[in-house]
């Protein structure tokens, strides 16, 4: 089958799971502290990717949902991370990332800004120029505020942007803000609403340049269709 081609003035890329291999470092701080509040730890995993700490805990745990709580727990996270470390880039992130200008991709995602970019250039990829936080936002994800956000600060209309993404929430985030959204499947088995499925990053490539000078998207992938 063809390559779908999706022309676009930007993309916005989420981070843990679709730039930076993080799956096994996430889940473990969860399940730890699940055991430590007695809350199951099946109900945390099948909402916690790709929100925010606080709004995960809000959805499964409400009594113990407060930012201090949160704050500790993404402390705890990235204490690991750089004592143990164990992310690795997503298979295609470094050839697609260094294949877009800088001025016309960025980063949303439901980590703490500075820890994302620490993650970031700690898998030996390009950090962006524009990178949205969790504390950047008053909504996460599902809400589309970052991903409208980012779109505005780079200077484009969301509906011109693509949305790359690995969880229900950001999906749902993406679809929302009423960009093109393409699904990898790094962290579901499934995932529903997208313009577009890839197993990982290398099947993104950048061609050349659109006649009115945006970017052309090359993408191969399960359930690739015309937009």
């Amino acid at each position: 089958m063809p390559p779908l081609v999706l022309v676009c003035d930007a993309v916005l890329f989420d981070m843990d799971g679709t730039l930076v291999d993080s799956r096994a470092l996430v889940e473990r701080m969860w399940l730890r502290w699940a055991e430590r509040r007695g809350v199951s730890a099946v109900a945390i995993l099948a909402v916690a990717h790709g929100r925010r700490t606080l709004e995960t805990m809000q959805l499964v745990a409400p009594q113990f949902a407060t930012p201090e709580e949160a704050a500790q727990l993404d402390a705890e996270e990235e204490a690991e991370a750089r004592e143990h470390g164990g992310e690795t880039a997503v298979a295609g992130a470094a050839a697609l990332l260094h294949a877009l200008p800088m001025a016309r991709w960025a980063i949303v995602t439901s980590a703490d800004a500075e820890i994302a970019r620490r993650r970031v250039a700690g898998v030996g990829l390009p950090v962006p120029r524009l990178l949205i936080g969790a504390a950047d936002v008053r909504v996460g994800k599902p809400d589309a505020e970052g991903y409208r956000r980012a779109a505005h600060a780079l200077g484009f209309e969301p509906a011109r942007c693509v949305v790359v993404e690995d969880t229900p929430a950001g999906v749902q985030a993406g679809r929302a803000a009423g960009a093109t959204v393409i699904g990898m499947l790094t962290t579901y088995t499934a995932l529903h609403d997208c313009d577009a499925l890839v197993q990982d990053l290398r099947s993104i490539r950048v061609g050349p340049p659109s006649a009115s000078g945006g970017l052309r998207l090359q993408v191969t992938g399960e359930g690739a269709r015309p937009i």
